[in-house]
């Protein structure tokens, strides 16, 4: 059953699901964003608002543009309230036993020619169509943060992803205006597999005590020419995330290169994940970050 995408689904307000749900309303589709309250949706509903103003602010789009796509996008506190949308791809924490819990109570609701996507940056896909009633139509659609700046978008098949469903996910990015790059399913994909070992590194040089927070920064950003140093970059991403990310390479891959830095674990179980706690590697409280070691 090949589907027509005009309507999509993103589970997840925070900030990449909202930042999906931006890109898709621009792109003219109509958006159903859910979130497990409706505080949340409103919160992510005027980062949305806030976001497309700087767009419009840089002359990126017009007014009449972000007026039109927020118009585009409704409140969906309740995931029956998904049941006609054509694509649904759910952006929730990089926690499998809460994308399995979500899939279990959405399937029974979608249509059954419905395709059913994640936006999971590690987590192996074929294991997680193998827990829905629709492998054939489960895909890794995985956007890169911010994404309405972000240009990449990795397509990721499971084992039992169909053609139809690849090709049709396919367009659908071309949609969007990102660029397709197709990912074999192996853990944490291409950009991740490459990205959080550097800066799980970068977390080790700074725990052994090869440099600060700010000369670890300042040696990658003149360096290496990276727009941000990798602990700043951490920062942004989320430790917590930082953390899962390199779990699932250690136990997928079963190399100990992949070993999460003891100093990344202590800054997790602190509470300390970076940008959206105010403190990571760097205290955000003040006006000016400030590094924490």
């Amino acid at each position: 059953m090949v589907v027509e995408i005009k309507k999509v689904g993103v589970i997840g307000a925070g900030q990449m699901g909202s930042g999906i749900a931006h890109v898709c309303a621009l792109a003219g589709f109509d958006v159903s964003l859910s979130d497990i309250s409706i505080d949340r949706i409103e919160s992510g509903l005027a980062s949305i608002n806030g976001n497309m103003a700087k767009q419009v602010q840089k002359e990126i789009i017009t007014e009449d543009a972000r007026k039109a796509a927020l118009d585009r996008i409704s409140p969906a506190a309740d995931l029956d309230l998904l049941a006609d949308t054509d694509l649904v791809i759910e952006s929730a924490i990089e926690n499998e036993q809460v994308k399995r819990k979500i899939f279990a109570q959405l399937c029974p609701l979608l249509k059954p020619e419905a395709i059913l996507a994640t936006n999971t940056s590690s987590i192996s896909i074929t294991r997680l169509a193998a827990t829905t009633d629709r492998p054939e139509r489960f895909i890794g659609i995985h956007f890169m943060n911010p994404v309405p700046l972000m240009e990449l978008v990795e397509l990721v098949r499971g084992i039992a992803t169909a053609d139809s469903t690849f090709e049709v996910s396919q367009a659908f990015v071309d949609r969007l205006g990102k660029q397709t790059a197709v990912a074999e399913d192996f853990p944490a994909f291409m950009v991740n597999r490459i990205l959080l070992p550097m800066i799980n590194e970068a977390i080790y040089t700074l725990y052994e005590g090869v440099g600060s927070v700010e000369s670890i920064d300042k040696a990658m950003k003149l360096g290496a020419n990276h727009p941000m140093g990798p602990l700043q970059l951490a920062d942004f991403i989320g430790l917590d995330t930082c953390l899962s990310i390199m779990q699932v390479l250690y136990e997928g891959l079963a190399d100990t290169k992949y070993r999460p830095c003891p100093l990344l674990v202590k800054y997790v179980e602190a509470g300390w994940l970076g940008r959206k706690t105010q403190r990571g590697f760097y205290d955000y409280r003040g006006d000016t970050p400030v590094p924490t070691r």
